[in-house]
């Protein structure tokens, strides 16, 4: 089984998707799988004193209605010295309640997603637009995302990520400022912010969740973000 073949195989096994295979000879041995290039060492980051800072910040915020509604603020989790972002849209009600995003459902599919891409959670970052739960679950409104914005923003410069992966319509629309619709911003990498930080789109957990026959779309697009970083690590070491 070639590199490529294998990683398909791990996508489509970790979305859930079935895969037909020709059936091969018993006797045949099988051969291992390839063991990835670990990316480039990257720095530290920026200083835990700036992030903790960020945080208080954060956590006491009262720019926008959403503060009287929330059980905490959900500030985002992972390797601060990652290269890889993930940027999701707002909290739900479990993500409330355990101050972290993506958990639950979405949350289990978004680690798979992760793993299938050979960057397991506990190496990437993961953030939202928003800090807070929308109550109901119900879309952000243009002036909480404007009030809570700023705060991504700063983690992406104490960051400095090589790529952020956009999941779903409402994170990529406000990321990029555009109104396309998803289906036009996938397969594309953009470019974020003044710095132009590579950017790419896919669907979110949740979406994937409630349809399924999306999930190959998905794959599709997370081939071409490992792709994507996987160029960007091999640039940054050359």
């Amino acid at each position: 089984m070639t590199a490529t073949t294998a990683r398909r195989a791990q996508v489509l096994q970790a979305l859930g998707i079935e895969q037909w295979r020709l059936r091969r000879d018993p006797g045949a041995a099988a051969a291992a799988p390839p063991v990835a290039a670990a990316p480039p060492a990257r720095a530290a980051g920026a200083p835990s004193a700036e992030w903790e800072h960020l945080t208080t910040e954060v956590q006491g915020c009262v720019r926008c209605a959403l503060h009287a509604t929330r059980t905490q603020t959900v500030f985002g989790v992972g390797d601060r010295g990652s290269d890889l972002l993930v940027v999701g849209e707002a909290p739900g009600a479990e993500e409330d309640r355990q101050g972290e995003p993506f958990v639950g459902r979405a949350g289990q599919l978004l680690n798979s997603m992760l793993r299938a891409m050979g960057t397991p959670r506990a190496n990437v970052y993961i953030a939202n637009l928003l800090k807070c739960r929308p109550p109901g679950n119900r879309d952000p409104a243009v002036e909480e995302v404007a009030c809570c914005q700023p705060y991504l923003q700063r983690q992406i410069e104490l960051l400095k990520p090589r790529l952020v992966l956009a999941v779903g319509r409402i994170a990529a629309q406000n990321l990029l400022a555009t109104e396309q619709p998803i289906g036009k911003l996938r397969g594309a990498v953009h470019g974020y912010g003044a710095a132009g930080i590579p950017l790419v789109v896919t669907y979110h957990p949740a979406y994937l969740l409630r349809s399924p026959t999306q999930k190959r779309a998905a794959w599709t697009d997370l081939s071409f973000a490992r792709r994507e970083l996987a160029r960007l690590r091999a640039a940054a070491a050359s």
